[in-house]
């Protein structure tokens, strides 16, 4: 392995979705983490403030918002995917031709793995532009209703990636979810800042290239 391209051994980038294929700061989670909120107070009829402590608790001791829900309260989670993920993208988001350039230079097979819905995925994949690219989207539903960074939703997204994870790479913006997929033997990389137990950081998306020893990333 180049030590200046050392994810050149990889058959299968395996990406996150929101907040790593676009830039935190652009507020479409932001967005959607205020809907989040909304639905948890509605949900237990608790303020908005009570809402934000009960959604942190949830994050922090089952990955996600809608675990939390489903073990503590046993909700059906379609409805609150279908409310959380009900914003508009156009305001947020547009097509990127510099991730559209650098997915096409990258020849390994392509897959999201997200926390969110695959219909999610598949509408911030179109409004990117780069849906072409990613011969599989993994989400909630697929995986069992089982969140990262729980082992088991990684377990099974490789299954049905079809990869072993000695040959695959996780990029991943939440610090929280890179170990499970390091323990697993995948290589890891942050997106953003932070200190994390990963393989390698970039600053945004657009610098992964430089792994992989692209010219110009």
């Amino acid at each position: 392995m180049h030590a200046s391209a050392p994810l050149l051994d990889v058959d299968l980038i395996l990406f996150d979705l929101d907040n790593t294929l676009y830039p935190r700061g652009l507020g479409l989670w932001r967005e959607i983490d205020d809907r989040i909120r909304l639905f948890v107070g509605q949900f237990l009829g608790i303020s908005p403030a009570e809402a934000a402590r009960v959604q942190k608790h949830y994050w922090l001791n089952y990955g996600t918002t809608i675990a939390g829900l489903m073990a503590e309260y046993r909700i059906e989670p379609a409805a609150y995917l279908a409310f959380v993920h009900d914003v508009p993208l156009a305001p947020y988001l547009g097509f990127n031709p510099t991730l559209d350039a650098l997915l096409t230079a990258l020849p390994q097979r392509k897959a999201i793995f997200t926390n969110a819905t695959a219909r999610h995925a598949h509408n911030v994949l179109a409004a990117l532009g780069v849906d072409r690219h990613f011969q599989h989207v993994v989400g909630f539903e697929e995986v069992g209703y089982v969140s990262k960074p729980h082992p088991l939703a990684y377990e099974r997204c490789l299954a049905l990636v079809d990869v072993s994870p000695q040959r695959c790479v996780f990029i991943e913006d939440s610090a929280v979810n890179l170990p499970p997929a390091r323990a697993l033997g995948m290589k890891t990389v942050l997106v953003g800042d932070g200190s994390a137990d990963a393989d390698h950081t970039i600053p945004h998306i657009e610098a992964l290239g430089r792994l992989f020893g692209l010219d110009g990333a």
